[in-house]
């Protein structure tokens, strides 16, 4: 099972600390990991906004990281807090040294979950804190295998709004719509990738921790490659360093049908399918036309194409039968 608890607060009761965009990050988020990007079923998600107290915030939190899951995933949009004792999620019954649910806490109940893989987002200030050691160096984190962190901004920092939505929450929902890998899985890791290009130096900067041995994916999107066409990379190179030879025959447009100079063998329908996949490999980094600068001239010339090593890794995966 695939579980998840998304938390947005604006309402902290006076205008000066009220937010405006955290109902807005925790819903959308909500809304994104309900589903797949082909529609299927993906986590069975809670939704809650303007969570009043310490005491209900931190029994959800223990809620969603009891028992054992395949993934427990939490997500939290609101004020964010540090003082010389912790670092809190605030509440709105915030008082003075009793803040909200501490970093710390949060870090035990995840530690201690016996859910395979534990994910926990943080879009508020301060929130790099989460899993470092007060004597160390933020960057140094105890958190157990299976653990993974993602947070808006260093311990230091503080969290932006933009637009009615959190800056780091706004690059997060276009990341889960198209940071995937070839076979379209989103994974934490990408989405750390394209956040932390996407902001500059001078902005509030991202931190991500795991203790992991695999990505977990997050959410699967319609893949750059279908798989049933990846699969095929062993049949067009049955030797990772075999080339592929092209001719004419390969290019579509190679046809005297079409009013332009056209070579013998004219395109042929068999090969014409054939070199479609090869410029879908090509177009994601995994054939690249060997003496043409394009795969349309290394077809016209009579060339050929091999595997990049990214192509050899993804060669490796269909010849070890894991796509």
């Amino acid at each position: 099972m695939r579980k998840a608890l998304f938390v947005g607060i604006n309402n902290y009761g006076s205008p000066s600390l009220n937010l405006k965009g955290c109902i807005n990050d925790a819903s959308a988020m909500a809304a994104i990991l309900e589903t797949n990007g082909d529609g299927s079923p993906n986590f069975d998600v809670k939704l809650c906004t303007d969570v009043p107290t310490k005491g209900k915030l931190a029994e959800m939190i223990n809620k969603l990281f009891s028992g054992e899951n395949d993934i427990a995933l939490f997500y939290f949009s609101g004020h964010g807090a540090k003082n010389n004792i912790d670092t809190y999620l605030v509440t709105p019954d915030a008082k003075s040294f009793d803040l909200g649910v501490s970093v710390t806490d949060i870090l035990k109940m995840v530690n201690d979950c016996k859910s395979t893989n534990r994910i926990i987002i943080l879009d508020c200030c301060h929130s790099g804190t989460l899993g470092a050691s007060n004597i160390l160096e933020e960057t140094t984190a105890y958190i157990k295998k299976g653990v993974t962190i993602l947070t808006a901004s260093k311990s230091d920092e503080v969290s932006m709004e933009v637009n009615g939505h959190g800056v780091f929450t706004n690059l997060l929902l276009d990341a889960l719509q198209g940071a995937a890998d070839i076979s379209g899985n989103i994974t934490p890791g990408s989405i750390y990738a394209y956040i932390d290009k996407a902001l500059g130096a001078h902005d509030q900067r991202p931190l991500f921790k795991t203790n992991i041995t695999a990505f977990t994916c997050l959410r699967k999107i319609p893949p750059k490659v279908p798989e049933d066409i990846l699969r095929k990379l062993t049949a067009y190179f049955p030797s990772p360093d075999q080339e592929y030879a092209l001719d004419p025959s390969y290019e579509d447009t190679n046809s005297p049908g079409i009013e332009h100079r056209v070579i013998e063998p004219f395109a042929k329908t068999e090969n014409v399918a054939v070199f479609k996949d090869l410029q879908k490999f090509q177009s994601v980094g995994l054939v690249v036309p060997v003496n043409a600068p394009f795969m349309f001239f290394a077809a016209m010339e009579s060339k050929s194409c091999r595997l990049t090593a990214l192509g050899y890794h993804y060669w490796k995966l269909v010849k070890d039968k894991r796509i």
